[in-house]
């Protein structure tokens, strides 16, 4: 007999396993990740989704808290074909719903033709198809999340102190672990300010570069980063990952729209346009950069040709749609941050002269 409900916004409502308690809703995506399913629960990204794992065995190598990205789990809940205890007793004491026993395949495939959807998911022994029914329901688009990053980002400025070779600013829209330490290993002092912060915040860490985050919803809300952006374009060099990318764009003129089902996953070809050389990628976005704007298009997605890497040397800008820090990899294109380091350093001895 089941004991957890998965209702869509298609009208179906599919019958699961209940692996830890609970009622949610959130917009249902998938990954087709076959490994690093620690990092993918703990990235930032995927707050206010509900996150199906394709690949139908999750948890076959444990839990262990260092390959977390973030402090907690991010998703609304989890659904997978098969979990293992391990990931299913993590889930319950982090009180995120957990639902197996399910055909996964027909989810994705659900997804890929209808597009990224309103879901409501019930489990455990007192559950009903129409509490499920009523989550979804009561589900809101990602757009109407219009304060998302007051969920993934830091309070008050942290520092991450890496050598003080070179000063970055990050603007946390939902920051990935793994970008600091990429940065910090490089010799870099990071100092993490809030989606939020205003451009005094930033020009009293006097950096050498800023960085915009990855993070999760409409890159449109994030209206005090683009400010930010705008403030020190052409004066600053600018980087960006995943939602800074787009946040970067937005802010120079361009423009950004929503995917259908979007990019999440480890296999995810991308073409630089300069050396024609094709790297795989670690990707997890919902939206793309519809126009440049003053940017140029340097690397594309082999699979639909959507925007991957944005420069401008005019600007002094460098961004990257996918993940190069992303963790258990590939790694491929962990270049992208001696290239952001390149940058500001270059930059700093410009303005000296």
């Amino acid at each position: 007999m089941s004991d957890a409900y998965i209702a869509l916004a298609d009208g179906r409502v599919l019958e699961a396993r209940a692996r830890a308690p609970g009622r949610t809703r959130g917009e249902l995506v998938f990954t087709t990740a076959y490994t690093g399913y620690e990092e993918s629960l703990t990235d930032p990204s995927y707050a206010e989704q509900i996150l199906t794992f394709s690949y139908p065995l999750i948890g076959n190598y444990g839990v262990r808290t260092e390959r977390f990205e973030s402090e907690s789990v991010q998703p609304r809940a989890a659904v997978a074909r098969e979990l293992t205890d391990d990931v299913a007793d993590w889930l319950a004491g982090e009180d995120v719903p957990a639902v197996d026993h399910i055909d996964t395949r027909e989810i994705v495939t659900t997804v890929r033709e209808e597009g990224a959807m309103a879901c409501g998911i019930a489990a455990g022994p007192d559950a009903t198809p129409e509490d499920a029914v009523a989550e979804m329901e009561a589900c809101k688009p990602m757009s109407d999340h219009v304060d998302i990053g007051a969920q993934v980002s830091v309070a008050e400025p942290t520092v991450h102190e890496g050598g003080g070779d070179v000063d970055v600013a990050l603007l946390d829209c939902g920051a990935k672990g793994s970008i600091i330490s990429s940065l910090t290993e490089r010799d870099a002092d990071v100092h993490v300010l809030p989606y939020d912060a205003t451009p005094e915040h930033v020009a009293a860490v006097e950096p050498d570069v800023l960085f915009v985050s990855n993070g999760p919803g409409d890159p449109e809300n994030f209206v005090a980063a683009q400010a930010v952006v705008d403030e020190f374009a052409g004066d600053l060099p600018l980087a960006g990952i995943c939602l800074g990318q787009q946040v970067i764009t937005s802010a120079l003129g361009g423009s950004t729209e929503k995917m259908a089902f979007g990019h999440r996953g480890v296999n995810q070809p991308v073409k630089d346009l300069r050396t024609d050389k094709v790297v795989m990628t670690t990707q997890n976005h919902g939206y793309t950069v519809a126009d440049t704007g003053p940017l140029e298009v340097t690397q594309v997605n082999v699979n639909d040709d959507t925007v991957e890497g944005l420069d401008s040397e005019e600007l002094d800008v460098i961004t990257r749609q996918y993940h190069p820090e992303a963790n258990p990899g590939p790694h491929d294109s962990l270049g992208f941050f001696d290239e952001v380091l390149d940058l500001a350093t270059s930059s700093r001895r410009l303005a000296a002269d």
